[in-house]
């Protein structure tokens, strides 16, 4: 026995239903819902990169404190990060054998919350975002030091760029200077 909803919509539609031409559920396209889904191109190995991992990887030391890039290898699926965190800079809170503690900032609307994560080895690595300004901290250091020998004031604040500074243009005697001016209004009735 066929029920009742299943008639009206034969009725209704015919042999598009039985031909799978018209979907039943009303919506054309699916929406996963996976943890991984998206990640097609995301954790792909990049070009002549597959392959066995080198043993650097795993000679990596990390310590509480450092700041390290989260990149999500595919070809290692234990301990990898979800899609969010790939590419997300984080602060190590916690060192295991085989993975680490990250506190990463995630915004949620409004507001941005230190989320913690445990990531196995393979999907960080140690970040630079800090040394440039370590650089500079060392260099700052060394200029105060000298300074202070001399006696003299010295400021260590980056200044940005300001306009180029004034000099002379040689004519070589052939091109002659264009004074640019408006022309004088001429009203014609």
């Amino acid at each position: 026995m066929m029920s009742a909803q299943f008639c009206k919509i034969l009725c209704n539609f015919g042999a598009e239903v039985l031909f799978g031409l018209f979907p039943l559920g009303g919506s054309t396209m699916v929406n996963t819902k996976g943890y991984r889904r998206g990640t097609r191109y995301l954790f792909a190995r990049g070009f002549r990169k597959h392959g066995v991992e080198h043993l650097s990887t795993y000679l990596r030391v990390y310590k509480r404190g450092d700041y390290v890039d989260i990149k999500g290898n595919g070809a290692f699926q234990k301990g990898m990060p979800h899609k969010f965190y790939h590419g997300k800079t984080g602060r190590v809170f916690n060192v295991t054998p085989h993975a680490l503690g990250v506190t990463v900032n995630k915004r949620v609307r409004h507001r941005v919350i230190p989320k913690r994560i445990n990531v196995r080895i393979e999907h960080v690595k140690h970040s630079k975002c800090r040394q440039d300004f370590l650089e500079r901290s060392k260099k700052n250091r060394e200029i105060r030091a000298e300074a202070r020998k001399q006696g003299i004031k010295v400021s260590c604040k980056r200044q940005p760029q300001g306009p180029r500074p004034a000099h002379f243009v040689k004519l070589n005697g052939k091109q002659e200077p264009e004074l640019l001016q408006p022309i004088p209004y001429e009203f014609i009735a």
